[in-house]
């Protein structure tokens, strides 16, 4: 029960504008520099850097969702294409995740899909991947359409299917052949539309992962469990599942002796590196998720790291 309150309090803190406005003259403090790889795009590229000189790929996210006005939904843009920039000059093995919401999607669609083709652009340039995230709900279908509109021009971009959503297997089939990200999701939404049991999330992370691994596409999973990861292990090597056609993925700051553990089993292994000074939102649904991650933070926070 407490977990569960606590969990409330730090999901409704995530999505509070407020507490993000004041977060960004806070910098990186309880304990969030433990999970966020710095405020500029120089400190996020060294820790690729070190990740990749470990045998791990990465992904960067310059962080920040729901932007409300055109000219921050441009300077996103334009630092989500400098990002791309940065990656190729310093030759480092990172792909770029984004989210729609930062880049316009709640002012105008079809602004935010121009914004889209800039950065694809880019990225198709450097022959580079974009990871659209998923966001809460609201976003889920709309999220969908513009990925299915980007992929008649761009092969270069996937998105992210949450397995607490009702409707993620249906998503899932649909999308066979695209490259996903399968996460169990980190948002709070209602009973209407995703389980609420960690059983349930459990038995449905495992349907998706097998339905797309069985369709033959590229499949990204994105998780710290190491049980769900057996399980997994377990499945490619009973179906004959060749290395190359999935991942597994974990968050930067999390389980980083599991993430060379299983590069040194062999295991393409990619770590989401988010970045910049809109860290408050992506550090409460950390807080959430798990409760451990709790204490985690309260250790960086007394570290003053």
């Amino acid at each position: 029960m407490l977990a569960e309150v606590s969990k409330n309090i730090f999901l409704y803190a995530s999505q509070n504008k407020a507490l993000n406005t004041a977060a960004k003259k806070w910098g990186l403090k309880f304990g969030a520099s433990q999970v966020v790889a710095g405020m500029n795009i120089e400190s996020a590229i060294n820790q690729v850097q070190i990740l990749n000189e470990k045998g791990l790929l990465c992904t960067l996210d310059h962080l920040g969702e729901f932007v409300s006005s055109r000219e921050d939904a441009i300077e996103a843009t334009e630092y989500n294409v400098k990002t791309l920039e940065a990656i190729t000059k310093a030759g480092v093995n990172s792909n770029l995740s984004v989210k729609m919401t930062q880049l316009g999607l709640d002012i105008d669609r079809d602004f935010c899909v121009q914004n889209m083709y800039q950065i694809l652009d880019t990225a198709k340039k450097y022959n580079n991947f974009v990871r659209i995230d998923m966001e809460d709900y609201s976003h889920c279908q709309i999220t969908l359409d513009i990925l299915n509109e980007l992929r008649e021009t761009y092969d270069n971009v996937g998105t992210v299917i949450q397995a607490y959503l009702f409707r993620a297997e249906q998503d899932v089939k649909k999308l066979k052949g695209i490259p996903l990200r399968l996460v169990k999701g980190a948002y709070k939404e209602s009973s209407e539309v995703a389980y609420q049991e960690k059983e349930k999330v459990d038995e449905n992370y495992i349907r998706i992962i097998e339905e797309h691994l069985l369709s033959g596409s590229y499949t990204a999973i994105a998780t710290h469990d190491h049980h769900i990861i057996s399980k997994v292990k377990e499945f490619v090597q009973k179906n004959e599942i060749k290395r190359d056609q999935f991942e597994f993925q974990m968050l930067y700051g999390f389980r980083t002796e599991m993430q060379i553990s299983l590069v040194q089993e062999g295991y393409k292994t990619r770590v989401y590196i988010p970045f910049g000074d809109d860290w408050f939102g992506y550090f409460m649904r950390r807080l959430a998720e798990r409760p451990q991650n709790i204490s985690f933070a309260l250790k960086g926070f007394f570290l003053r790291k």
